[in-house]
C-alpha cells in the first residue's frame, strides 16, 4: 500500500514529513532510520511525524522527530515552521501550537509567507542542557585544534557555541564528530561555529548530532542567539546567516527565544512502506 509523505525544508534544513494523525504507520525507529537514508532511501536531516496531540494538551498536534540513525530529537525549530505551515494550510489559522517531547510551541504563520515560532526558554544551568559535571556554562572547558571556549544551553536539546573569526575556514567535518561526542556531553550535543559579523548579524554553522553538518539548525540558531548575547557580542536581536537562508532571532526578556524563517515544499510523494524494514 502507497502511503504518501512531503519533502520539505526550512532554510535548507530538510525533513520527510507523515502524518500519522488518522492512523498509526508503523514509522519504527529502523524505518525511520531506512527511509531516511540518502542512498537507499527518500533522504533528509530530520524524520518528522505529525501525531494527534496528547490527551488534555492544548496543541493542535504532535510533532515526533527523528534523526537519520532513527533516534529521537527534543526540538527542531525549521521542522516547526514547516508542520505549522500545514497546519496553517489545514485550518485556516494563522496561530498554531505544536507538542513536542520537550514542550509547546506556539506559532504563527505571517502575511508574507515565513513562520515565526515560540521555541520557548534557553535553559541555561549546568544539569539541564545536560553536562556531565557542574560547570559555568558561559565558558565550558573545551577545545579541539583551532577552536576553543564554547557557551552552551539547552532548547530542548544540548547544544554548544564556539565563536569563531572565519566559520568557513573551519574543517568542521572532522571537528564536529569529536565535539560532538566530547566527555562533557553526556547525550551527546549539537555543535553550534559562529561567526559574528556585526552586533545584528551572525554565520553560523551547525553540527547536528547524528546528522551532520547541515544547511541550517533552527535550535542550533536559537542558542547562538543566546550565547552571543550573554557573551556580549550581540544584543538579543539578530539576524542569523545559515548555509541554507537567513533566520530572524530574538530572545526575549522573558526568556523566550523567536525564530522566524521560510517555509518550502520540495515535492510530494507515496512510499511503499513495506519495503523498509520495521
Amino acid at each position: 500500500m502507497e502511503t504518501p509523505f512531503l519533502k520539505m525544508h526550512g532554510a535548507g534544513n530538510d525533513f520527510v514529513v507523515f502524518d500519522e494523525r488518522a492512523r498509526t504507520l508503523g514509522l519504527t525507529p529502523t524505518r525511520a532510520a531506512a527511509i531516511a537514508n540518502r542512498r537507499t532511501g527518500i533522504g533528509c536531516d530530520q524524520f518528522i511525524v505529525i501525531e494527534p496531540p496528547p490527551p488534555g494538551s492544548s496543541a493542535d498536534a504532535f510533532m515526533r522527530i527523528r534523526n537519520p540513525d532513527g533516534s529521537e530529537a527534543g526540538a527542531c525549530g525549521n521542522a516547526t515552521r514547516c508542520v505549522v505551515s500545514l497546519l496553517a494550510a489545514e485550518t485556516g489559522r494563522p496561530e498554531i501550537t505544536i507538542q513536542t517531547i520537550s514542550g509547546l510551541l506556539p506559532s504563527r504563520l505571517l502575511q508574507d509567507g515565513r513562520v515565526q515560532v515560540d521555541m520557548g526558554p534557553a535553559r541555561l544551568s549546568w544539569q539541564d542542557i545536560p553536562l556531565a559535571h557542574e560547570t559555568d556554562t558561559l565558558h565550558l572547558p573545551l577545545s579541539l585544534g583551532p577552536v576553543a571556549d564554547p557557551a552552551a544551553c539547552s532548547m530542548g536539546n544540548p547544544h554548544a557555541t564556539f565563536f569563531v573569526p572565519d566559520v568557513m575556514a573551519l574543517p568542521i567535518e572532522s571537528l564536529g564528530p569529536a565535539l560532538e561526542t566530547a566527555p562533557i556531553f553526556p547525550a551527546r550535543a549539537n555543535i553550534g561555529f559562529a561567526e559574528i559579523q556585526s552586533p545584528t548579524r551572525i554565520r553560523l554553522r551547525v553540527w547536528e548530532r547524528a546528522a551532520g553538518l547541515t544547511l541550517a539548525c533552527g535550535s542550533g540558531a536559537c542558542a547562538t542567539i543566546v550565547n552571543a548575547a550573554r557573551r556580549g557580542l550581540t544584543g538579543r536581536r539578530a539576524t542569523i546567516e545559515a548555509d541554507g537562508g537567513l533566520l530572524d532571532m530574538e530572545w526575549r526578556e522573558d526568556g523566550h527565544v523567536l525564530m522566524t524563517g521560510p517555509v518550502t515544499t520540495s515535492f510530494r510523494g507515496t512510499i511503499d512502506l513495506a519495503s523498509y524494514p520495521g
